[in-house]
């Protein structure tokens, strides 16, 4: 697919609004991009499956294995294919919401990378765990005891992993005494059992430098193997020590008591990742139009209502030459050095932040050589609804 061309006008172009039915949808199958309205969220098949291939092949023959992060495209169907890639044991994902939508796919081991609280969320996970094997991050008794409560009275099985802050300053307790503290009450609690230890080394995640990078992550997670062998030695079985990101995948993935790396946008990939994985492809756009024009200069009908900005400005595909020298609108795109650019035209933008871009879209539209062959509904998307247990 070219960066930028002028859609043929005799052709017919289709609307996909947030309501559009299935069968408006199916209609797309078969036909050229091109045809699309925009702003359209594109994925590119042969890209995303060769992602998908390279991250399984990695963990093949290593004793940590790959549980793929949801939260970069919400999308069931791709998860599934993550799964099927090999090499996954099972998905993880941020909130209750997410789990809900992998569950309904029929995915049957989740883990909520995240901590879970308030009743009604709490008797959400309960229900889960009569249809997967549902493991969720606690950093706190009175979670543990919050969710030992409603696994005894929904007569089910909940997993802990008690969250270690290595590092990142956000959810966790300190390595150490502290985390050894927590697991000696959890382990008391009826209904729920501790597995081991999240460990989310993500102020490393985004170093340029891959040596460095590579060596703050290692930094982070051998306090999370500290606090695990100090566990082990008070008798405390933690053999789980979850945590990691594609962007630290070779380091985490390598270390000796490490078992599961939460890679993510390996998936989809953006131009912000890519820099820090270029054996990886993008396969994730988003489809825009020339809306005006000016001199060298354009606009695009994209903004950051279609496109995930946080971190930076995004990317014209195959267009170097080409600068967007910001990136604030809601529904706009300036973007400069574009000679001969018409009204009109399509242009492929790479998002700098994968998984708010996807969240912004109800579908995405798969592609091979310029055709769509599948529309995937993003059913992850918006998912932190209120259930009647929380009125």
């Amino acid at each position: 697919m070219v960066a930028h061309r002028t859609p043929v006008s005799s052709q017919i172009r289709f609307v996909f609004p947030e309501l559009t039915g299935v069968s408006k949808l199916a209609d797309v199958i078969g036909r050229p991009v091109d045809e699309l309205d925009t702003p359209a969220l594109l994925l590119d098949l042969d890209i995303c499956e060769r992602n998908l291939k390279q991250m399984a092949a990695f963990f093949a023959d290593r004793p940590a294995q790959l549980r793929p992060h949801f939260k970069n495209h919400k999308c069931t169907a791709l998860a599934r294919r993550q799964l099927d890639a090999g090499s996954a044991i099972g998905m993880t994902c941020a909130h209750i919401g997410e789990a809900e939508a992998l569950a309904a796919a029929g995915i049957e081991d989740i883990l909520i990378a995240n901590q879970v609280v308030g009743a009604g969320k709490i008797q959400r996970l309960a229900e889960l765990a009569r249809h997967s094997r549902i493991c969720v991050a606690v950093d706190d008794a009175s979670q543990g005891e919050a969710i030992s409560r409603a696994a005894q009275e929904s007569g089910v099985h909940i997993h802990l992993l008690l969250e270690v802050d290595v590092g990142m300053g956000r959810c966790g307790l300190p390595p150490g005494q502290p985390s050894l503290e927590l697991a000696r009450r959890l382990i008391e609690l009826p209904g729920v059992e501790l597995r081991g230890l999240q460990a989310y080394e993500g102020h490393a995640v985004y170093i340029d430098d891959a040596e460095r990078r590579g060596q703050q992550a290692c930094e982070a997670l051998r306090l999370a193997i500290e606090t695990r062998d100090l566990l082990h030695a008070s008798g405390i079985p933690a053999d789980v020590i979850s945590g990691s990101s594609s962007a630290t995948y070779r380091f985490s993935g390598t270390m000796d008591g490490v078992t599961e790396v939460q890679a993510g946008t390996y998936a989809t990939m953006d131009c912000r990742y890519q820099r820090l994985l270029p054996e990886f492809g993008v396969a994730l756009s988003v489809l825009a139009t020339v809306i005006s024009t000016r001199s060298s200069e354009a606009v695009l009908d994209i903004g950051v209502k279609s496109a995930g900005g946080e971190f930076g400005v995004p990317r014209i595909k195959d267009a170097p030459h080409v600068e967007i020298p910001f990136f604030l609108a809601e529904e706009h795109c300036v973007v400069r050095n574009t000679p001969g650019w018409k009204i009109g035209e399509l242009v492929e933008v790479y998002p700098s932040h994968a998984c708010t871009t996807c969240n912004l879209h109800a579908q995405m539209f798969v592609h091979q050589q310029g055709r769509v062959v599948a529309v995937w509904p993003i059913d992850g998307r918006s998912t932190s609804k209120v259930s009647d247990r929380d009125i």
